[in-house]
């Protein structure tokens, strides 16, 4: 099942993000460490035009440190981006930002030529942490479920240096199927936008390949070659007592488990994906999409037809 969400409020942060962008100097684009392709936002480029922009990889402390170094060497490589890793919730490393926007726009931060910085994001990223972290107060309300920050806000952060917030937001439609999983699995879209047991399985089958050490230290499970997903959650279940009555297993429970402890850190350090899968999967979803295009627009071409909108063309295989 593909997972997609991209509620109301979501139409009109892509609006105030067109409309502020306009005096913008740098944007900071708040990624998710332990996904950074996939919570890395493909409209944001088009709506920001070509602006400077800073990664900041968040949640650096969750995620496998070697898959975050290769993730800053990517983004590093882009024309007109810098990366740097980031954990919210301590000050001295959240501070490196504001360098980090003063090197991409040397000639802004001055009380005449002010550094106007745009913050975006993903739902639950950690935008809100990040902010109060750097202006030393709750400027902004926090907390684990997708969709807190509701509105825009401007905050000054240091003389001659003012920061936009905006809510979080997805795009209307997540192309690589991988990525809405992650995504859920991460705590990114709302809870009703997927079934936990199907994310709970995607996560535990890549888990399986990538980190199995962590998966029998926490859980204290064997991992014979060839165990599945669905084999690994009901042995994840039993462990945890969460058995229903004739010993079968509550897979919901054991699929809240295997997620709760993924995003809290309990598992260990895990990044759900390197460059070079992300690529994959972007290639994979790419044609899948454009097929999909394609049969969209036959499908709407033969519905202008049937109701004489557009006049039947005289090559049959055109339709």
């Amino acid at each position: 099942m593909a997972i997609q969400w991209f509620p109301g409020h979501m139409h009109l942060t892509k609006k105030a993000i067109q409309e502020r962008i306009k005096e913008i100097d740098v944007v900071i684009e708040l990624l998710d460490a332990r996904l950074p392709g996939s919570s890395a936002n493909p409209m944001l480029a088009g709506l920001t035009g070509g602006k400077p922009a800073l990664k900041v990889l968040n949640k650096q402390d969750l995620a496998d440190p070697v898959r975050t170094a290769q993730w800053l060497v990517h983004y590093n490589s882009l024309p007109g981006t810098r990366a740097i890793g980031l954990d919210a919730s301590m000050s001295t490393p959240a501070k490196a930002l504001v360098e980090a926007c003063r090197a991409l726009a040397p000639s802004r931060g001055s009380m005449v030529k002010p550094m106007r910085v745009l913050i975006c994001g993903i739902p639950n990223v950690g935008k809100s942490t990040l902010i109060n972290t750097l202006t030393g107060k709750r400027a902004t309300k926090t907390g684990d479920e997708a969709g807190v920050t509701k509105l825009e806000q401007r905050i000054v952060l240091a003389d001659g240096f003012y920061l936009w917030d905006t809510p979080g937001m997805l795009w209307p439609r997540i192309i690589v199927a991988k990525s809405g999983y992650n995504l859920a699995a991460s705590g990114a879209i709302g809870r009703n936008a997927f079934e936990e047991e199907e994310v709970a399985l995607e996560l535990l089958d890549y888990l399986i390949k990538a980190y199995p050490g962590l998966l029998q230290a926490r859980y204290k499970v064997e991992l014979p070659p060839g165990i599945t997903d669905e084999q690994l959650l009901e042995d994840i279940g039993r462990k945890r007592g969460a058995v229903l009555t004739k010993g079968r297993i509550n897979l919901q429970k054991a699929a809240e488990i295997v997620i709760y402890e993924f995003r809290s850190g309990t598992l260990g350090r895990i990044t759900l994906e390197t460059p070079e899968e992300f690529a994959e999967w972007l290639v994979v979803g790419k044609k899948l999409d454009a097929e999909r295009q394609v049969k969209k627009d036959r499908s709407e071409t033969a519905r202008l037809i049937k109701f004489k909108k557009i006049p039947r063309p005289e090559n049959p295989q055109e339709t």
